[in-house]
């Protein structure tokens, strides 16, 4: 048997629980490459074909019988038009129409930024991830909880572009609330562009917000308007104002966007209990309804437009009214949601969130708990997948990294490798060349493949307990901090031509030199 055996001494030593000597480097980011997985797992589904059915049916007599408040007169104008029954602001619209604008959305499409080997799959069993966004304060374990400022927007940025495990990079990762509110979105959606080469967001607050994005975008990639109308380029995620309305400033936004060709995710926020009816059922068939009569309007007036539905249904703790997240009741609704948005043949957009407040064992079992339910679900855009707590009012960098942690494994559970029965994975030979009683470190086998054979962490610490209490003891969230120092002070842009930069950066002073944006007082 031939046997390596100084190789073999060198692993021991270097790693396994007493060595390990690759954890005693906080400031060493080991990650696996860029790349969208695919999920190869048949969807958890707890609905049988009936309760699918019961469930679309009961949202279809919501939209045909009570109807969904649309606060946006040209929408009201567009249902008129398509022959719903419009009353007020009230809109109602039948399972024909429902059905006929559903057959026109298409069942995946590519999302292409700046830098086009960054483009991501949306649908067809791909799975991306997206950073962590809106909370309007952050949190680490030096400053502690803090509002949110435009340096720590930046940094999240930072942490979005150096992992590869983030696809998108989402909403405001922290709001920036030292810049103001009609020019915060020419600052954050130019330094976005800037910072990263990902997939960028936009929110759907407004024709100006929209069109400055649109713009930005587009000058960012150095693209003709009509190249950038030919495909996708950048998405928004609208929420309805469950239960049952939309507002004027995410429809009027998602209307332009969806008219030039860009993606909209509609995603109804409903917490059962609350927003919604107490039970399941009740509520999965609300967010259904909602986000059906969105898609619809979208479809009418861009036929063929680039959709998602989104889940973002939940319970709230009874004893106090809070949200409550990564529970058992945001597992199943996910899961329900899935078999919904196949039976549509949509894309669907779920969330990794939680609700503790600092990134504790708390934390980490909420997130898990959705993160899971998002690939049993079958989801293809995940947001929130790294940094959230407090239920979606904390951005925590620490957090941020140890999510990341776990969505590498998520990244590696999905790997086909781990699966492979050719005659090498099955290893029959070297099981024979072993036999009885042996070990598998030497075999040749092994060799030449020990040193990727199994996901290898950058923040979790495999050392016993006595090899860790004499490099410090140090725990997971200071290991986590560690590294986020890190990447904010040795963090490099990518690669932008100077013309698109410039260009970009005249729209922005541009924009600002008009005013940029009206704002409510």
């Amino acid at each position: 048997m031939a046997t390596d055996q100084p190789a073999i001494e060198r692993r021991r030593r270097t790693g396994g629980r007493g060595g390990n000597a690759r954890r005693t480097d906080m400031f060493r980011l080991d990650q696996m490459p860029w790349r969208v997985p695919v999920n190869p797992d048949h969807p958890t589904e707890p609905l049988t074909p009936e309760g699918v059915e019961a469930i679309h049916r009961t949202a279809l007599l919501i939209l045909s019988e009570i109807g969904i408040e649309f606060l946006n007169e040209e929408a009201l104008a567009l249902f008129k038009q398509a022959g719903c029954i419009v009353n007020g602001p009230t809109v109602r619209m039948d399972a024909e129409f429902v059905t006929e604008m559903l057959a026109r959305a298409p069942g995946a499409f590519t999302i292409t930024p700046r830098t086009p080997d960054r483009a991501v799959r949306m649908g067809a069993g791909h799975l991306a991830f997206v950073n962590v966004s809106s909370p309007p304060a952050s949190w680490d374990m030096i400053r502690g909880k803090r509002t949110g400022d435009f340096a720590t927007f930046r940094e999240f940025l930072m942490l979005t572009q150096t992992f590869n495990c983030i696809h998108i990079a989402g909403g405001y990762p922290v709001e920036p609330v030292d810049i103001h509110a009609s020019v915060r979105h020419l600052d954050c959606i130019a330094e976005k562009l800037i910072l990263t080469d990902k997939v960028v967001h936009a929110y759907s607050l407004g024709r100006e917000r929209v069109e400055d994005a649109m713009e930005m975008v587009r000058l960012a990639a150095g693209l003709s308007h009509a190249e950038f109308d030919a495909a996708p380029r950048m998405y928004t995620n609208i929420n309805s104002v469950s239960p049952l309305r939309h507002d004027f400033p995410m429809i009027d936004g998602a209307l332009r966007l969806a008219r030039r060709g860009q993606p909209v995710v509609v995603t109804p926020f409903t917490l059962a209990g609350a927003m919604a009816p107490v039970t399941l059922g009740g509520a999965v068939a609300q967010s259904i309804a909602e986000a059906l009569s969105a898609i619809a309007l979208l479809q009418y007036a861009a036929p063929g437009a680039p959709v998602a539905i989104g889940t973002f249904t939940s319970n709230v703790d009874m004893r106090s009214g809070a949200p409550a997240f990564g529970t058992p009741e945001y597992m199943r609704a996910t899961q329900m949601t899935g078999q919904l948005a196949r039976r549509y043949g949509l894309p669907l957009r779920s969330s990794g969130v939680c609700t503790a407040n600092i990134p504790d064992a708390q934390a980490m079992w909420e997130t898990c708990n959705s993160l899971w339910a998002a690939v049993q679900s079958g989801s293809n855009m995940v947001y929130h997948a790294a940094g959230w707590l407090e239920g979606g009012l904390i951005a925590s960098h620490e957090k941020f990294v140890m999510d990341c942690e776990v969505l590498q494994m998520i990244q590696r559970y999905c790997d086909p490798i781990l699966t492979e029965t050719t005659p090498e994975a099955l290893a029959l030979e070297a099981i024979r060349e072993v036999g009885a009683g042996g070990h598998f470190f030497g075999v040749g086998h092994t060799q030449e493949r020990y040193e990727n054979a199994f996901y290898a962490p950058f923040v979790s610490d495999w050392r016993n307990y006595e090899a860790w209490e004499r490099d410090g003891a140090t725990d997971t969230i200071a290991r986590a901090h560690a590294i986020y120092r890190n990447i904010v002070a040795g963090f490099t842009p990518p690669p932008m031509d100077d013309d698109k930069r410039a260009a970009l950066q005249d729209f922005v002073a541009r924009r600002k030199r008009e005013g940029g944006a009206p704002t409510d007082f």
